[in-house]
């Protein structure tokens, strides 16, 4: 059984290190304590029965433009745990909250090029659609797909209608075991 469950501060050692284990683009804790500490409602980890955490999402939400939209800054799950929904889970619960919390009328992302599991988990599992491309996104000098994801965005925020708690207990209760994205990496501007 693998929870997904909104991330706390005390979870973010072990995301930096299933990000340095995953993919190539890394940050500085600071950057995560950033995130957690500005946007609380919009990190998620998976975590699994021995309470190791094999996934997260880091996220967060635009301010620097008039139009109210969320980003993803990073994604991640173990090798161990792929092919079992989870980064399908933990972007879902991410986006919900964009829109729930927030009212976000759209979610970004960035993706390698090279990364045609990302891509396809993006594009033919949750909706994205290439905006532009960036290139020479990534500190190794790669390109990027700018994807963007519509949301309904609500008008007014929705605080009482939100259910989930801040860390804790699980969300999503068993996670079904079939064959659904590989590893999925982006990165923040």
């Amino acid at each position: 059984m693998v929870c997904i469950r909104k991330a706390t501060i005390d979870d973010l050692l072990a995301m930096q290190a299933c990000n340095l284990l995953c993919l190539p683009e890394n940050y500085q804790m600071k950057y995560y304590f950033y995130h957690i500490l500005s946007w609380p409602q919009l990190l998620y980890v998976a975590e699994d029965y021995n309470g190791k955490i094999v996934g997260y999402v880091l996220a967060k939400m635009e301010e620097e433009t008039t139009e109210c939209h969320g980003h993803i800054t990073s994604l991640a799950v173990v090798r161990t745990h792929r092919k079992l929904g989870l980064a399908t889970k933990l972007m879902t619960a991410a986006q919900n909250a964009m829109e729930q919390v927030f009212g976000a009328e759209y979610v970004s992302l960035h993706v390698r090029k090279s990364n045609r599991a990302a891509f396809k988990l993006y594009t033919e599992t949750l909706g994205y659609k290439i905006h532009d491309m960036e290139a020479k996104y990534y500190a190794d000098g790669e390109d990027a797909y700018d994807m963007r994801k519509e949301l309904k965005g609500k008008k007014h925020h929705q605080h009482h209608h939100h259910h989930h708690h801040h860390g804790g207990g699980c969300c999503s209760g068993e996670v079904k075991v079939g064959p659904k994205e590989g590893a999925a990496e982006t990165k923040a501007a």
